[in-house]
């Protein structure tokens, strides 16, 4: 049991003592294996996206919209900026 214990924490500090360029040598393996969108593609993403925020805010309006008037009818008072 203490043999595999020792394991554990050898491992651990090897994995700790891998150093900055260790690191950036990870980053880089991971950046080749990541698949970039054409032009085209990110295009399409960006107008997706813009759409998106534009419905959203049009939404979360309309609901600021008509809770407040709900709050003027039913508190009756007037609320100013």
């Amino acid at each position: 049991m203490a043999n595999k214990d020792q394991a554990k924490k050898a491992a651990a500090k090897a994995k700790k003592s891998g150093g900055a360029k260790e690191y950036f040598k990870g980053i880089k393996l991971e950046m080749s294996k990541v698949v970039w969108p054409t032009k085209k593609e990110l295009g399409t993403f960006t107008g997706v996206v813009i759409a998106t925020c534009a419905v959203f805010a049009l939404g979360f309006w309309l609901i600021d919209t008509g809770v407040l008037a709900a709050l003027k009818a039913v508190l009756g008072i007037t609320l100013t900026n």
